[in-house]
């Protein structure tokens, strides 16, 4: 059993990821921490608490950041063009939720967690990298402790979606991104890369709803105005980036890899943009890249397979 804690601004694609994590018989959901970045703090947190509720989830809800690593750092807009104006493709969802928050903000949960469990836990993270930064600002000693971080966000040889050159969840907060990359522990990079070229159709969603349960059909539900956001780039349907990043978790050989440091420019027009200095390759001596850990970036993907894995997945009750 892979145990997991999910760290996610819920957001579409986050439901689904999270549905997958709930329901793959080889993962053990220990926890979900929020993050801002699709929506605002206190929404994503409803979010995750609207879902733990309607699909009878155990783990806990924590609370996360609601601004960015570097408090001087200006937030975005939130992207209710993509999400809807509730994060949840606008389908209804209740101002409160009757369900307590664990008593913990996010990071500490993350630290506390990890060093409950010494090399065992797992990190998903698809948001900002914010909380991720947080724990490890507090207290470094965790790097050695988690098992490791599964990111979704970045893009190395293809362009970004929120400007040539980057990706939204690392250019919501380059700076909290680059220490994460940068960390003594093991990071797998599920970019840009691969999660645009892995998309589930209309029909196929329709699909796995007709076969499946309340929570599938719900899921279907929330999804149709993110399928209307990306007409522009899917053909009736749509990226599933974060449940690439929790197929990775059981089904690694589904996914192509290289190896490197990676840093993240923070500032100016570049901002956001991920560079990997792959292994092996020779360069002048260069201080910004020079001996810091090696992470894992994902290059290629088995997209079918993925897709078939996540839909089969979903639909066990």
């Amino acid at each position: 059993m892979h145990k997991v804690i999910y760290d996610t601004d819920p957001g579409v694609d986050d439901a689904m990821a999270l549905l997958f994590l709930h329901r793959h018989p080889e993962i053990d959901l220990i926890g979900i921490t929020t993050v801002f970045g699709n929506a605002a703090i206190e929404t994503t947190t409803r979010n995750a608490l609207f879902l733990k509720q309607q699909w009878s989830i155990a783990a806990p809800v924590a609370k996360g950041a609601g601004v960015t690593f570097d408090r001087k750092r200006r937030g975005a807009a939130w992207p209710t063009m993509v999400h809807g104006d509730n994060g949840l493709g606008n389908i209804a969802v209740p101002e409160l939720i009757d369900l307590p928050l664990d008593a913990r903000p996010a990071h500490r949960f993350i630290i506390d967690t990890v060093r409950a469990n010494p090399g065992e836990v797992r990190i998903v993270a698809v948001g900002r990298m914010t909380n991720l930064a947080l724990a490890l600002h507090e207290a470094p000693d965790i790097a050695s402790l988690v098992k490791d971080v599964v990111i979704m966000g970045g893009n190395f040889y293809c362009p970004g979606n929120v400007s040539p050159v980057a990706e939204a969840n690392i250019h919501g907060d380059p700076e909290a991104a680059d220490l994460v990359m940068k960390a003594p522990w093991k990071v797998v990079v599920i970019g840009l890369d691969v999660t645009s070229v892995t998309t589930m159709s209309r029909s196929e969603l329709r699909a796995l709803a007709d076969k499946g349960d309340g929570a599938v059909k719900m899921l279907d539900e929330l999804s149709q105005f993110y399928i209307d956001f990306y007409a522009h780039a899917v053909k009736d349907g749509m990226m599933v980036h974060d449940s690439c990043a929790c197929v990775y978790i059981v089904a690694p050989e589904l996914f192509t890899t290289t190896t490197g440091a990676v840093r993240v420019v923070c500032g100016g027009i570049a901002d956001g943009q991920t560079i990997l200095k792959p292994d092996g390759r020779r360069f002048p001596p260069n201080a910004d890249f020079d001996n810091l850990s090696s992470q894992t970036v994902c290059i290629g993907i088995q997209s079918e397979k993925v897709i078939s894995l996540i839909g089969d997945t979903l639909t066990q009750a």
